[in-house]
C-alpha cells in the first residue's frame, strides 16, 4: 500500500481555494484535511504552491497509428503530463481511420502499453459505417466523432441520410468538427482565381471563414434539437457561433455543449504575420473580436470546456508553402501555462480555469471518478508554481515534432509535479517513465 502526503497546498477545486493536506493511498485520494499527521512513503511540502485537478483534454490527435512520423502515444502522453494534462480523449482521423470497433480496440491496446496519461478514444463516423458506430460501448468510449467539414481519408460526413441516422441513434455523446465544406471550396476557388499559387497564411481565416463555421455549427445544433442528441461542438472559433449555446442552464441539464481551444483564446489573425503556418489550424484562428467573444462565452457559461486540439505535424511539413502546409500544431505541454498567463493578466480566475479544464469535462462526458479533488476519486493532480517563469525552447519541447507555437515565450508559471492515478509521473522538468495511464470509464 503506497502512500503520498501533499502538505499545505492551496487546493483549487469546485469554486474555492483552500490550504489543505492531501493523502493519496494506492492511487486514490483517501483524505483531504487542513492538517494530516500520518506516516507516508513520500511527503511533499507544497506550501506556496497550487494543487489543481489534472486537466482532461477532450480533443487531441496523437497520430497513432499511421502517422507516427509526426507524433505517437508515448511521446505525446509524456508532453501531456509535463503540461499537467492527466487524461486525454483522442481523435479517429489516424491511418487507417478508426471506423470499426476492432480498429478502436487496437488503439486502446497501444495506449495500455505506452501512455503515461489516462486515455480514451473516439469512435469515428463516416458516410457508410453507421452499424459500427451503433456498436460503441457508452461506458468504455468517450464519444463518437463526426467531421462535418473536410478531414483525413473517409471521415467527411456530408450525406444527409447518414447524419440523420447518427444524430437519431447515437448511443453516446457526438462530438463534431463543424465547417461547411461547400463554403470552404467556394472561398478557396475564389482566392486561387485571384492569387494562384501565392496564397499566404493570413488568408486562411478568409478561406475557412466564419460563415463556413456558423453554417455547419447551426446545422449540427438543429439536428441535435430535432433528435434530442447529446451534442458537443468542438473548437468554437467565431463570436457569432457562441449565440447558438445557452448560458443559464446547469451543465448537467444541457444536451448541447461546446468547447474552446487554447489557440483560439491566445492568437488572432494579426499573429499570422509572425507565426505563419505555425498557427494554421482548422477551424482557423480568426479576428481579435472573435477571440474576445470566445473568451466572454467561456466565462459566462455558453462555452463549457477548454481543450487543446493538439495536432502535431513535423517542422518540415509546417515550413512548406501555405497551400501545402497541413493544419494543426502541438499544444498539450503548454496549455495550462498559457491559461495561467491569462489568469495573471486578469482574464480568467483559477477557479474558472479548473472548472473549464477538469470539472466540466468530467461532467460533460460523465467521466467516472476523475476531474475533481475529492476523497475516493483517482488522484489525477498537478502542482503549479504561479511565480516561477518558464521559457519554451527546442530543448524542453517533448512532443515528437520538436516545435511549438509558443517557442521563445516565457510563461509566468511552471508546472512542478504531476500525478496520474496517484503515480508521480513528472517532477521538476523530468518525466518519470511510469506506465500509469489507465483507460477512462464513464458513468452512463
Amino acid at each position: 500500500m503506497s502512500k503520498t502526503l501533499i502538505k499545505a497546498a492551496a487546493i483549487v477545486n469546485e469554486g474555492t481555494i483552500n490550504s489543505c493536506d492531501v493523502l493519496i493511498v494506492d492511487g486514490r485520494i483517501e483524505k483531504i484535511a487542513p492538517q494530516l499527521d500520518v506516516a507516508a512513503d513520500t511527503e511533499i511540502d507544497a506550501e506556496g504552491l497550487y494543487l489543481l485537478p489534472g486537466l482532461i483534454d477532450d480533443q487531441v490527435h496523437f497520430r497513432e497509428p499511421g502517422l507516427t512520423h509526426k507524433a505517437d502515444i508515448w511521446h505525446e502522453s509524456r508532453a501531456a503530463v509535463a503540461g499537467g494534462v492527466t487524461s486525454f480523449m483522442e481523435m479517429p482521423n489516424t491511418i487507417p481511420n478508426t471506423l470499426t470497433q476492432e480498429l478502436l480496440q487496437e488503439k486502446y491496446d497501444v495506449a495500455s502499453r505506452q501512455s503515461l496519461a489516462n486515455y480514451s478514444f473516439y469512435m469515428g463516423a463516416s458516410n457508410d459505417n453507421l452499424e459500427e458506430v451503433l456498436r460503441t460501448d457508452p461506458q468504455q468510449v468517450c464519444g463518437i466523432k463526426v467531421f462535418m467539414g473536410s478531414s483525413t481519408g473517409n471521415m467527411l460526413v456530408d450525406d444527409e441520410y447518414t447524419l440523420e441516422g447518427i444524430f437519431a441513434n447515437a448511443p453516446i455523446l457526438i462530438a463534431t468538427h463543424c465547417e461547411d465544406e461547400a463554403t470552404i471550396r467556394q472561398n478557396l476557388a475564389r482566392y486561387k482565381a485571384t492569387y494562384g499559387d501565392k496564397l499566404t497564411p493570413d488568408m486562411h481565416p478568409l478561406i475557412r471563414s466564419a460563415e463556413a463555421c456558423y453554417i455547419s455549427s447551426s446545422r449540427a445544433v438543429d439536428l441535435a434539437k430535432k433528435h434530442n442528441t447529446r451534442l458537443h461542438i468542438l473548437h468554437i472559433s467565431t463570436a457569432e457561433e457562441v449565440g447558438l449555446f445557452e448560458k443559464d442552464v446547469p451543465l448537467e441539464a444541457k444536451r448541447i455543449t461546446s468547447e474552446a481551444c487554447i489557440h483560439h483564446l491566445w492568437f488572432s489573425d494579426t499573429d499570422y504575420a509572425e507565426k505563419g503556418n505555425f498557427i494554421k489550424w482548422n477551424p482557423a484562428v480568426k479576428t481579435d473580436a472573435d477571440r474576445k467573444g470566445i473568451l466572454a462565452a467561456v466565462l459566462e457559461g455558453r462555452i463549457d470546456v477548454i481543450a487543446t486540439d493538439h495536432a502535431p505535424h513535423t517542422l518540415a511539413e509546417k515550413l512548406q508553402p501555405y497551400s501545402q502546409a497541413p493544419s494543426g500544431g502541438p499544444l498539450v505541454q503548454h496549455a495550462l501555462q498559457a491559461l495561467l498567463d491569462m489568469h495573471h493578466n486578469g482574464q480568467i480566475t483559477l477557479e474558472q480555469l479548473v472548472q473549464k479544464t477538469a470539472h466540466n469535462v468530467a461532467t460533460c462526458f460523465q467521466v467516472k471518478q476523475r476531474g475533481f479533488i475529492r476523497e475516493g476519486y483517482w488522484a489525477d493532480l498537478v502542482l503549479v508554481d504561479l511565480h516561477k517563469p518558464y521559457t519554451v525552447s527546442r530543448s524542453n519541447i517533448l512532443s515528437k515534432c520538436g516545435w511549438s507555437p509558443f517557442e521563445g515565450h516565457t510563461f509566468k508559471s511552471s508546472i512542478t509535479r504531476t500525478w496520474v492515478s496517484g503515480n508521480l509521473v513528472y517532477e521538476h522538468g523530468v518525466v518519470l517513465e511510469k506506465g500509469s495511464g489507465r483507460r477512462l470509464s464513464f458513468d452512463r
